[in-house]
């Protein structure tokens, strides 16, 4: 079973950075294709990124293409998230979690406990 802790989430403003961290642990926690998902408030959780085991494919959602960046650190079993010119409809609680790629990056694995991000205006 894979483990998952996101951190680096805050109150940011319109056009601000932030980089969020997933934590794996588990067994062989390299091995998985990981990606990012948020759920803003009022709303269904909806997929964000996703990367394979080697960091050599990422996919992106278009609302985010161009702005967000995936990567990892197979090392350090982290993958982040780099989020550039935040938009307030960037707000929402977001969380990682293993995927199928072929599946749409279905995500697999149980849910952690997420990262807040606010964008103000």
């Amino acid at each position: 079973q894979v483990q998952l802790v996101e951190s680096g989430g805050g109150l940011v403003q319109a056009g601000g950075s932030l980089r969020l961290s997933c934590a794996v642990s588990g067994r062989t926690s390299s091995f998985y294709a990981m990606g990012w998902f948020r759920q803003a408030p009022g709303k269904e959780r909806a997929f964000v990124a996703s990367i394979n085991w080697s960091g050599s494919i990422a996919n992106y959602a278009d609302s985010v293409k161009g702005r967000f960046t995936i990567s990892r650190d197979n090392a350090k079993n982290t993958v982040y998230l780099q989020m550039n010119s935040l938009k307030p409809e960037d707000t929402a609680v977001y969380y990682c979690n293993t995927v199928i790629l072929s599946d749409n990056s279905r995500p697999t694995g149980s849910w952690g406990q997420g990262t807040q991000v606010t964008v103000s205006s």
